[in-house]
């Protein structure tokens, strides 16, 4: 029988997570991200928890627990607030990953460790100024010059690119042309630092105030040849397996922030009062709250499947998808009715409310839009691409 009943390692797991987004992110992330500052102590404090390295073996410095782990983690740190979740789930899904996953020894042990105690940040270098969600269009290059790559091109909007504990970025590029005329992307390791690339002026965005985002350039920017991560050629099928893992985990963020909504609500309806009553005494407002819970459990339930096929060693492609499009649908409804409840307070950058608000909508765009999370469920159920 079907059993989502959360083993004891895993409840615990979520319990002292839960301990720790209530009682040391929720009372100071405000502050940071009214100053979009990068929350430095909070991530120190993640890494020491073993948090990033939840889901990496403990011969690879790891705590070695399994990717569901990490979705548990999220959803209870997206709660609270996402900019730190993101900060999380970008780290591990995008930074470390790609390295466990498609790295030779040496590189393992190179950066693993470091890696999965939160010492050093990872990065991945895939969406480019004019790609958006044509990954496949690269045009980022590198050119294999004796035993260097020479990389040229541009990155937009990377996540953990340009902290002062970022330690690399993780880069697809063209490295040649196949047989049938399609490009040959591949993936390299670019070191924080080296020489040819630029990190530029972080952005001013509308949500995820706290977490760190910029452009990236690189100008004959020269690594040894060894930072090939995985076969060349094969950047393409990298970059959509940790995208297909990686929706699962924001699918667990978005659920935290649907979650988190329904919190602050109820928190809200029984401190307000309106015409001499509670307002959670009006059934308008039961109501809502009613279907503000509903889309978080159905999305829970959606990511909870995706995360055991993936655990299971099964195809879940179509349930990523599924489980990212549900929770993002969740995440945003659930902002625009808890606003809509809280009334002018909701307005107020000050309240959780309003910077799930504002967090909100990234998770109909992030690692695939809304779009193109319903192109791959249809192709998946078999209607022509």
């Amino acid at each position: 029988m079907v059993d989502h009943r959360l083993s004891e390692e895993h409840e615990a797991l979520r319990d002292s997570v839960r301990a720790f987004a209530r009682k040391e992110v929720a009372p100071v992330i405000g502050e940071y991200y009214e100053r979009e500052e990068f929350p430095y102590p909070l991530v120190r404090t993640m890494g020491e928890m073993g948090l990033f390295g939840l889901p990496i073996p403990e011969e690879h410095g790891g705590m070695g627990g399994d990717y569901f782990a990490l979705c548990l983690a999220l959803e209870e740190l997206a709660r609270v607030d996402s900019s730190v979740a993101i900060t999380l789930e970008a780290g591990v899904s995008l930074g470390v990953m790609p390295i466990y996953r498609f790295g030779n020894d040496e590189q393992r042990r190179t950066w693993l460790p470091r890696l999965a105690r939160g010492e050093i940040l990872g990065a991945f270098g895939l969406t480019e100024p004019d790609g958006g969600s044509d990954a496949g269009s690269t045009r980022t290059t590198a050119v294999l010059d004796g035993d260097e790559w020479v990389i040229n091109g541009s990155k937009a909007f990377i996540t953990n690119s340009g902290t002062d504990i970022t330690g690399l970025v993780t880069v697809t590029a063209v490295t040649g042309e196949k047989p049938d005329g399609r490009k040959e992307i591949s993936t390299i390791i670019v070191p924080a630092g080296t020489p040819g690339f630029t990190v530029a002026t972080k952005y001013s965005k509308v949500g995820w105030n706290a977490s760190d985002t910029h452009a990236l350039s690189f100008d004959d920017c020269r690594v040894p040849a060894e930072n090939l991560l995985g076969e060349r050629g094969r950047g393409y099928a990298q970059f959509l397996a940790t995208l297909t893992e990686g929706r699962v985990a924001i699918a667990a963020l978005g659920v935290g922030l649907a979650q988190g909504c329904v919190d602050e609500c109820l928190r809200y309806l029984d401190e307000r009062e309106a015409f001499g009553r509670k307002i959670g005494e009006y059934q308008a407002l039961q109501f809502k709250v009613a279907d503000m819970e509903l889309r978080a459990h159905t999305a829970r339930l959606a990511y909870y499947d995706a995360a055991s096929r993936m655990l299971r060693g099964e195809p879940y492609k179509k349930q990523a998808a599924i489980a990212k499009l549900a929770a993002s649908n969740a995440a945003m409804d659930n902002a625009r009715d808890a606003t809509q409840i809280f009334g002018g307070y909701g307005f107020m950058n000050e309240t959780p409310v309003g910077r799930f608000y504002r967090d909100a909508k990234i998770l109909e765009i992030g690692e695939g839009t809304s779009e193109v999370q319903r192109m791959l469920i249809a192709r998946e159920l078999g209607l022509p691409a």
